[in-house]
């Protein structure tokens, strides 16, 4: 299973649903452009987590703080540094990459539980900071009314932003998981002892790994902003981590296109199930223990399995 990035019906179907969506504004109501928008957003931050989750099997717990990262710098930068929105989003990710890095020097040493439980210790730091700082994040209440620049001011100018820049995103994410950094970062998920026997420097790779995905998390963040127009502390508190670890988990967490399907499925349920009730984390919970049991390799990674032996059932016949 692990070996199965994307195949070739994967692409095809990104092919076609990437044509939908090039149409999509012109389909549908201001309301589904949106909620597609959003999904676009979500689906970007869920596999950038994959890329240190899926790719290199560091389990993550407060990726949500790079998202957030990104987001607050973009709109700090505009809103009390005066900046052009563009810079922005320009330096927004660079923030959410250096937060990534500063982080990633003092876990990286540690592995799996003590890793995880460290870095929601430093993420809920970083969330406290923000969540009580008024004067200057606007505390609980966050920031709303960021400005946007008049190219991308409407819902379909945010789209059309959101789409262009997480296509580009995936396609540059794609072409370092196929890397040769990406076969070693996928070797050391595999057996990091053997890599280091080899002489891998392991902490190397898996730092630049966690920079990488912070990068791109950050980079949702901005998205998010163009977006909304605003932010707030909840985007960085650890349960949103742990949503986008259900996502990765729900789509397939060793498929490329996998977290993409998960955040959209997520996004879908959480906005039909907040129609009917607020208990949206009790069906979370469901969730969570329905894949645990039934679908340990996500949508994705099922129907990747099935159709796999089927085409091996059919070659031997």
């Amino acid at each position: 299973m692990r070996e199965k990035i994307v195949s070739p019906r994967g692409l095809i179907l990104a092919g076609v649903i990437l044509v939908v969506l090039a149409f999509w504004p012109a389909l549908a109501t201001r309301y589904y452009t949106y909620l597609v928008a959003l999904i676009l957003v979500t689906g970007l931050l869920a596999s950038s987590l994959n890329m240190v989750l899926g790719f290199g099997g560091m389990y993550q717990f407060n990726h949500a703080v790079f998202y957030g990262a990104g987001a607050y710098a973009a709109a700090l930068l505009t809103v009390r540094g005066g900046l052009n929105p563009w810079w922005g989003y320009l330096l927004g990710p660079l923030v959410a990459a250096a937060l990534s890095l500063v982080m990633g020097i003092i876990c990286v040493r540690l592995s799996k539980l003590y890793f995880g439980m460290l870095q929601i210790s430093l993420g809920s730091l970083v969330w406290a900071i923000v969540f009580r700082w008024y004067s200057f994040t606007g505390g609980d209440d966050g920031m709303h009314g960021v400005p946007v620049p008049g190219l991308i001011g409407s819902i379909d100018g945010a789209y059309w932003f959101t789409l262009i820049v997480t296509v580009v995103s995936l396609a540059v994410m794609y072409l370092i998981v196929n890397s040769p950094f990406g076969r070693v970062f996928q070797g050391i998920r595999d057996n990091p002892e053997r890599a280091e026997a080899v002489g891998v420097n392991v902490m190397r790779h898996q730092l630049i790994g966690l920079v990488i995905a912070g990068f791109f998390g950050g980079v949702a963040g901005t998205l998010f902003v163009t977006v909304e127009g605003s932010v707030f502390p909840d985007m960085m508190f650890w349960t949103l981590s742990l949503e986008i670890l259900i996502m990765c988990l729900l789509g397939g967490w060793f498929t490329f296109l996998g977290p993409m399907l998960g955040a959209a499925i997520i996004v879908i349920l959480r906005t039909v199930v907040g129609i009917y009730t607020d208990y949206w984390t009790l069906v979370l919970g469901i969730i969570l223990m329905l894949l645990i049991f039934f679908l340990p390799d996500g949508v994705l990674g099922y129907f990747t399995a099935l159709f796999g032996r089927k085409r091996a059932g059919g070659e031997e016949s």
